[in-house]
C-alpha cells in the first residue's frame, strides 16, 4: 500500500514537472515570435527612413532665388557653389532636397526681388554650358534636348478659387555681344522662345511669332519684333502627380512632349527665323502671381540636358 501511494505521488510529481516545462516552452516560443515581429517592424521603419536623392547634376546650372542680395538684385548661385546648395543658408528656404521623395524643391512667392523686365519672382535654374559662364550658349542649328520628371507639390489659389500658375520650363533667347552692340541694346536679353506652364493642373505651352515674317535679320533682334502666340494646352491633366516633359530642338524645329504620348510640333517660318539667336534652358519655379500670401512649390526628380 505504501509503495502504491509512493508511486502515485511520484507519477503526480513527474506530471507536474512535465506540465511546467511545456508551459515554459510555450512562453519561450511566444517570446521568440514577438522578437521576430519586432525585428520586422524595425526593418520596416528603417526602410521608411531610407534617403533618396534626385537624379540631377547641377554642374552646368546656376539658380536665381526670390531673395535680394546687398545690391537689391536677386541672389544667384553658380557652379561650383551650387553643388553644395543644401548647406547654403540663403538657399535653404527656396531650393532644398526632399529626401523622402528624391526631389529638389523649388519654392517661390512674391517678394521685392525681381529680375529685370518682369514683375514676378522665381526659384529657377539657368543652363550654363560652361560652368559659371553666361556667354557660351547654343543655337537651334546646334540643337538641344531636355528631359525632366517633375510635379507640382503645392500651390495657392486666387480670389476666384483657381490655382495660381507657374512656369516650370523655358528656352530663353540671348543676344551675342556683337548683336547687342549692333542694335544698341543695354543688355543681352532676348525673348523666350518657349514657356511651359503648370496651369490649373494642365500643361500649357507658349511660344513666339514674328509680327512681320519678312523682317530683316537686324530688325528681328529687337524684342518688339516678336509677339506671343495663342498658346497650346495638352489634353492630359497632370494635377499634382509626377509627369515628364521633353523638349527637342533642331534647326527650324521645336518639339514638346508630355509623358511620352502627347506631342506639339513647331516647324514654321518663326522657328526658322529664330535661328539667329543663341539660347539656354531654364527649369524650376517662375511663379506667376503677385497675390499676397501666394506661393508654389515645384519638385524636380530628374533633369537632363544634351547638345
Amino acid at each position: 500500500m505504501k509503495n502504491f501511494r509512493r508511486n502515485i505521488l511520484l507519477i503526480a510529481f513527474i506530471a507536474f514537472l512535465s506540465a511546467n516545462a511545456t508551459s515554459q516552452n510555450k512562453e519561450s516560443s511566444v517570446t521568440e515570435s514577438d522578437v521576430k515581429v519586432e525585428k520586422k517592424s524595425k526593418k520596416k521603419k528603417k526602410k521608411k527612413k531610407k534617403v533618396k536623392l534626385p537624379n540631377i547634376d547641377l554642374s552646368h546650372w546656376k539658380v536665381t532665388l526670390p531673395v535680394a542680395n546687398e545690391e537689391g538684385k536677386p541672389v544667384e548661385i553658380s557652379p561650383p557653389e551650387i553643388l553644395d546648395f543644401a548647406s547654403i543658408e540663403v538657399a535653404k528656404p527656396y531650393m532644398y532636397i526632399d529626401s523622402t521623395k528624391g526631389a529638389i524643391v523649388f519654392h517661390a512667392m512674391p517678394t521685392d526681388s525681381k529680375t529685370r523686365n518682369t514683375k514676378y519672382t522665381r526659384s529657377e535654374l539657368r543652363e550654363q554650358m560652361v560652368p559659371g559662364e553666361n556667354n557660351v550658349n547654343w543655337t537651334f542649328a546646334q540643337g538641344g534636348k531636355l528631359k525632366a520628371k517633375l510635379a507640382m507639390d503645392e500651390t495657392t489659389r486666387d480670389s476666384n478659387g483657381k490655382y495660381h500658375r507657374t512656369i516650370v520650363l523655358q528656352i530663353h533667347g540671348r543676344l551675342t555681344n556683337e548683336q547687342r552692340d549692333l542694335i544698341g541694346a543695354d543688355d543681352n536679353n532676348a525673348p523666350p522662345i518657349l514657356k511651359i506652364y503648370w496651369d490649373k493642373g494642365k500643361i500649357r505651352v507658349k511660344t513666339k511669332v514674328l509680327k512681320n515674317p519678312n523682317a530683316t535679320d537686324m530688325a528681328l533682334l529687337h524684342e518688339e519684333a516678336w509677339d506671343n502666340d495663342k498658346g497650346f494646352n495638352f489634353e492630359q491633366e497632370v494635377g499634382f502627380r509626377k509627369f515628364t516633359l521633353e523638349v527637342k530642338v533642331s534647326e527650324g524645329k521645336m518639339v514638346v512632349i508630355l509623358n511620352g504620348s502627347e506631342f506639339k510640333v513647331y516647324e514654321n517660318i518663326h522657328m526658322r527665323r529664330w535661328g539667329v539667336f543663341e539660347n539656354y534652358f531654364k527649369a524650376g519655379n517662375y511663379f506667376q502671381s503677385r497675390d499676397e500670401g501666394a506661393y508654389s512649390k515645384v519638385k524636380f526628380y530628374e533633369l537632363e540636358v544634351s547638345h
